[in-house]
């Protein structure tokens, strides 16, 4: 049973290709800088890929039990200058079409392409409660995933069965998410972002690798999937639950006009979040390990994953 991960040197990456492994699956996880990786987890392979083709892998695909797409450029990795937009974009965009690719190739298909993306999908809704069906939103963020998504679409009608994952803020103490909210609170001065009112969707590390298993293995489950824990909070009920759980308080508000200064546009992900419900995942019957963010941030800086 082969996995191949684009994108599988992540952070979300290596946490699924490890559990993966330990369930019997052969994994593969593609890179384009494989020497500059790091050392992969125990059991997974690392293959060279240039993101946009199927060129030296695109044979793996060939009766693979799935092949997982994770990869993209982090939106969160600088301000989006028209540069960076583009290359956010493409590097979307280019992973998903060399996914098609493979699968055009493939003389016995894959059984599930799992498609990644993202909970800014929906934009900003203020208090509206949104599961799958919500419309996607007009802003940069939401763009990206809807053409991510799209990227990888053609393979349904090559009769592959397609899941999208539109995830949260994944929390790990590995991940830069949780570190970044983890820093000002160390120092006592930790607190809301803006206002704080708005929605904080986010996931465990453990339920996100788990929740897409269980999409790999679950054959009806198709379409598009919340990843995002039920136990959804307000930014600033999310930032007092961080703060009992490190023994820190939190009370020191980060003004809005200070986040854009810092990080232009790119703010409007801090200060405009969603409240996204896991709807299908639920009906589907995926049971969440953390569905609350105080017990889930009490177990990830226990165990420091």
């Amino acid at each position: 049973m082969r996995v191949i991960i684009p994108g599988g040197t992540g952070l979300v990456g290596r946490a699924l290709a490890t559990d993966l492994t330990a369930a019997g699956y052969e994994v593969i996880a593609l890179s384009r800088n494989p020497a500059g990786a790091g050392t992969p987890p125990a059991g997974v392979r690392y293959e060279r890929w240039d993101g946009v083709t199927a060129d030296g892998w695109g044979h793996l695909a060939d009766g693979a039990a799935a092949i997982v797409n994770l990869a993209g450029e982090n939106l969160a990795g600088g301000r989006w200058t028209a540069a960076r937009r583009q290359r956010i974009i493409a590097s979307r965009t280019g992973a998903g079409g060399a996914v098609v690719q493979a699968v055009r190739a493939a003389a016995a298909k894959p059984g599930v392409v799992i498609q990644a993306s993202g909970i800014g999908h929906y934009g900003a809704h203020g208090d509206e409660v949104l599961d799958e069906t919500a419309p996607a939103g007009r802003d940069f963020a939401a763009q990206v995933t809807v053409d991510w998504e799209a990227s990888s679409a053609p393979v349904e009608s090559l009769g592959v069965r397609r899941a999208i994952v539109r995830s949260a803020v994944v929390l790990s103490t590995k991940g830069t998410a949780l570190r970044r909210l983890m820093l000002p609170h160390r120092f006592f001065v930790g607190g809301p972002l803006g206002s704080g009112r708005q929605w904080f969707p986010w996931v465990h590390i453990a339920d996100e690798v788990a929740a897409l298993r269980f999409l790999i293995e679950n054959p009806s489950a198709q379409g598009p999937y919340n990843l995002s824990a039920p136990g959804i909070m307000t930014n600033a009920q999310f930032s007092k639950a961080l703060g009992r759980a490190m023994g820190r308080p939190s009370w020191f508000p980060v003004p809005a006009f200070a986040l854009r200064l810092l990080f232009g546009e790119m703010a409007d992900m801090l200060l405009e979040g969603q409240r996204a419900m896991p709807k299908r995942l639920l009906e589907a019957g995926y049971t969440f390990r953390f569905p609350e963010a105080e017990p889930a941030l009490r177990d990830l800086l226990k165990r420091g994953i």
